[in-house]
C-alpha cells in the first residue's frame, strides 16, 4: 500500500512538472524592445550632420543680411548725395526767378521778362538733315544772336518736320522769339501748339506760363487767371508754377 502510494504521487509530480514545461512563463524580448528604441532615434552621427547642415543655413542667411545692409547703406548714401543736388539746383532756380521777379518790380515800365531760353535737349533723330535743320536754328540764337533769321528757321523747320522728336521744342523757341519781339498773337499760337499736342514735353509748363503772361500783356485778365491757375493745378511743384503764383497774386 506505501509502494502504491508513493507510485500515485511520483506519478502526480512528474504530470505537473511536463504542465509546467508545457506553458513557459511570458518573457519580455528586452532586446527587441531595443532595436525598436534604436530605429526611431536618430544616432550620434545624424544628429551631427543636421546640426552642421543648419549651422550652414544659418552662416548663408547671416552673409545675405549683411550683404543687404551694406546695399542699402550705399543706395541712402547715393539718395542723399542726389536730394542734395536736387536741393542746390531748385535753390539756383529760386535765385534765378526771384531776381527776375525784383527786375520786374524795379522796370519802370513794367517790361515782362523773359524766361531763360530752352535749352538744345531734345533727342536726336537718327534723320541727319533734320538734327542739321534744328541745329542751325538753334546756333542762329545762341551764337548769331540773328533772331529774326531764327524765326523763319524755326517756321521752316516745323513745316518741313511736324514729327520731329524737336518739334514741342522748335514751337517753344519759336514762340519765345515772337514774344520778345512783340508779335504776341504768333507767339500765342506756337505755345498753344506746346500746350494742347505735346502733353508730355518738358516745356509744357513753360509754355502755359507764357499764354498766360501773353494774356495778361493783352488786358485779357480774366483769361490770364484762368491759364495760370491750370498751370498751377497740372504743375504745383514747377519753376513755372511759382511763377504764375506770383503772377496770380498781383491780379
Amino acid at each position: 500500500m506505501k509502494s502504491y502510494n508513493l507510485l500515485l504521487g511520483l506519478t502526480v509530480a512528474a504530470s505537473a512538472h511536463s504542465a509546467l514545461a508545457a506553458e513557459p512563463a511570458p518573457v519580455s524580448d528586452i532586446n527587441q524592445q531595443a532595436v525598436y528604441a534604436t530605429s526611431n532615434t536618430p544616432d550620434v552621427t545624424t544628429l551631427q550632420r543636421m546640426l552642421t547642415s543648419r549651422n550652414r543655413a544659418l552662416n548663408d542667411m547671416q552673409q545675405q543680411i549683411d550683404e543687404l545692409q551694406t546695399e542699402v547703406g550705399e543706395l541712402r548714401g547715393l539718395s542723399e548725395e542726389q536730394a542734395h543736388t536736387i536741393d542746390q539746383i531748385l535753390q539756383r532756380q529760386r535765385e534765378l526767378y526771384q531776381e527776375i521777379e525784383r527786375r520786374l518790380a524795379a522796370s519802370p515800365t513794367n517790361a515782362v521778362p523773359t524766361l531763360p531760353e530752352p535749352q538744345n535737349n531734345a533727342n536726336y533723330s537718327s534723320d541727319l538733315s533734320e538734327n542739321e535743320a534744328y541745329d542751325h536754328a538753334v546756333n542762329l540764337v545762341l551764337k548769331e544772336k540773328l533772331y529774326d533769321q531764327a524765326i523763319q528757321e524755326f517756321s521752316v523747320f516745323n513745316n518741313k518736320f511736324p514729327n520731329s522728336s524737336y518739334s514741342a521744342n522748335a514751337h517753344y523757341w519759336l514762340g519765345q522769339l515772337l514774344f520778345n519781339k512783340g508779335d504776341l498773337t504768333r507767339a500765342a499760337a506756337e505755345f498753344t501748339i506746346v500746350m494742347n499736342n505735346y502733353s508730355d514735353s518738358s516745356k509744357r509748363s513753360d509754355a502755359m506760363l507764357k499764354l498766360g503772361m501773353v494774356s495778361q500783356k493783352q488786358g485779357e485778365i480774366s483769361k490770364a487767371k484762368t491759364i495760370y491757375n491750370q498751370l498751377l493745378k497740372e504743375y504745383p511743384n514747377s519753376s513755372a508754377s511759382r511763377l504764375a503764383k506770383t503772377r496770380l497774386a498781383s491780379l
